[in-house]
């Protein structure tokens, strides 16, 4: 092979790494615009918004307003925990269906999903967690004082509930970041799952534990950034948490 064509090479593979990127991000794309409209084929009404963001095993999905007139009224009444009920098993149903879409868009299995949903500032994220990590999908973002940041997530945590046995902190852009918490149950809640109270221990860990993190956190002096929402969604039964930091 000739200088010119080693040359030629070289400059081809950003090029084909770029093609590549670009159809992922025409995915990911066409995956928002699916979310928005089967959410609106499943409430009567979709979201402003839903922008999805892609990153190794993860697809995030940030939604932005996006209230049923039906959940209106039931808020204004003060029935949240009404509305964090309907809209669960309804969203259980789109996200099996969503599944199936991103597993054929992007080629990879899907394992998990997560969901949870900010009623005063009308916003939501869904999570979808892959099998494997996708190519060409790393996110070189870096966070400041990481391990601050995580010490805080834990000391907050304990406040609750407890340490967690292990925590991750991917940043999924320099505006989104997600964080894994493994074993964070603790004993009595466990008992209270195994009796059948798993819904009404969610909707308390859920208020219970966005009030500490934005209360009593230090998140702002930790990033330099303000944080704008934070979304917590459970998986009971394998004890682990995911977290969804919004950042301004």
């Amino acid at each position: 092979m000739s200088l010119v064509d080693v040359l030629m090479t070289l400059i081809a593979v950003p090029f084909k790494v770029r093609g590549f990127m670009t159809g992922v991000l025409d995915q990911v794309n066409h995956i928002s615009s699916y979310t928005s409209k089967l959410l609106r084929k499943k409430f009567g009404r979709g979201p402003e918004s839903c922008s999805g963001t892609l990153s190794k095993r993860y697809l995030l999905l940030h939604i932005r307003g996006f209230i049923s007139p039906m959940e209106e009224v039931l808020l204004q009444q003060g029935k949240s925990n009404d509305v964090d009920n309907a809209r669960a098993v309804v969203v259980a149903n789109v996200l099996e269906e969503l599944k199936g879409v991103v597993q054929v868009s992007l080629d990879v299995d899907v394992i998990e999903y997560y969901h949870d949903w900010n009623f005063p500032n009308n916003t939501g994220v869904i999570i979808l967690v892959f099998e494997e990590e996708l190519n060409h999908t790393e996110n070189f973002v870096k966070i400041n004082n990481v391990q601050e940041f995580e010490k805080e997530i834990a000391r907050i945590s304990a406040l609750v509930q407890k340490v967690p046995d292990e925590m991750e902190t991917i940043p999924l852009s320099d505006k989104i970041l997600l964080v894994r918490r493994d074993g964070i149950l603790i004993q009595i809640e466990k008992a209270l799952i195994a009796k059948g109270y798993k819904n009404e221990l969610l909707i308390t860990k859920d208020q219970l534990e966005k009030e500490y993190f934005h209360r009593y956190s230090k998140f702002t002096e930790i990033l330099s950034r303000n944080v704008r929402d934070i979304f917590i969604d459970w998986d009971v039964h394998e004890d682990k948490s995911y977290m969804v930091f919004i950042l301004q």
